[in-house]
């Protein structure tokens, strides 16, 4: 059995494709999937989610950085409050900068990436107080992420770069500080041998899988649609990087995910 540690279920809840989508997924082994939040449009639809289907699904709470406009201090407000329902946010996040989606203008590029910066130094303090685990969105911006993560003060023990796509020295930062990476669909493709080699730098007690889903879809379905019950696919490449047999990764990773996400059975 396996769990999706990252994908966003809004596209096909909105499309009123769930019910299939969950069936697909329990079909293909992957019993469990963290639904992670973005912004204040869909948090309260991923905390329904999660109450409807205990045990299935969980959520997370945070603003990712291709969020952050002019109404986040609005939003960041409200994210202790979620921590105090029930069912409770498994993770803040994602959380985290992107120097890729960036206006073409210098000025308005800068004004944008001085944003995001306030907002993610916000969101890590509050995460600091709660002592919750931190999921990261980190796009051409790794060693700016590390840095104001390191002036947070947040435990680097509860930190997760989710979509790991660096190579094996930015992996190295995380294991020096303890940090975690979570890999999706990309080590599937032929030209992420450095991912790969991240990935088994970091090593086995380690690993934890996710979609990431509805995007980087996995060999042998790249470019079309992503979801849940391919994770599998990417758990089948990575028995092969490990040289396992597929049940004994599928239970680690799984074993790894409820550990850093401290999931209930």
């Amino acid at each position: 059995m396996l769990i999706d540690s990252h994908c966003h279920l809004e596209k096909f809840l909105k499309r009123g494709e769930l019910d299939a989508v969950l069936e697909r997924a329990e079909a293909a082994g992957v019993h469990r999937m963290i639904t992670v939040g973005t912004s204040l449009k869909d948090w309260q639809p991923y905390f329904d989610l999660a109450a409807q289907f205990p045990g299935r699904i969980d959520w997370t709470v945070g603003i990712h950085p291709c969020s952050v406009d002019e109404t986040w201090e609005d939003m960041v407000k409200v994210i202790p409050s979620y921590f105090a329902t029930d069912p409770m946010p498994v993770a803040l996040g994602e959380i985290g900068l992107d120097h890729f989606h960036l206006p073409k203008y210098p000025d308005e590029a800068a004004e944008l990436k001085a944003m995001q910066a306030l907002a993610f130094r916000v969101q890590l303090s509050i995460a600091y107080q709660l002592g919750c685990p931190v999921i990261i969105h980190s796009r051409n911006a790794f060693n700016e992420c590390v840095q104001l993560i390191d002036e947070s003060g947040v435990d680097w023990n509860k930190v997760i770069f989710h979509c790991f796509s660096e190579g094996p020295e930015s992996m190295r930062v995380l294991i020096d500080r303890g940090g975690w990476a979570s890999f999706t669909g990309i080590v599937t493709y032929k030209s992420a041998e450095s991912v790969r080699a991240a990935m088994q730098l970091q090593g086995l007690d380690r690993l934890i899988l996710e979609t990431d889903a509805p995007y980087l879809t996995p060999e042998p379905h790249r470019g079309k649609g992503n979801e849940p019950a391919f994770v599998r696919y990417t758990a089948r490449r990575c028995a092969e990087v490990f040289g396992l047999d597929f049940e004994l990764l599928a239970a680690r990773t799984t074993q790894n995910a409820e550990r850093f996400f401290q999931l209930n059975p």
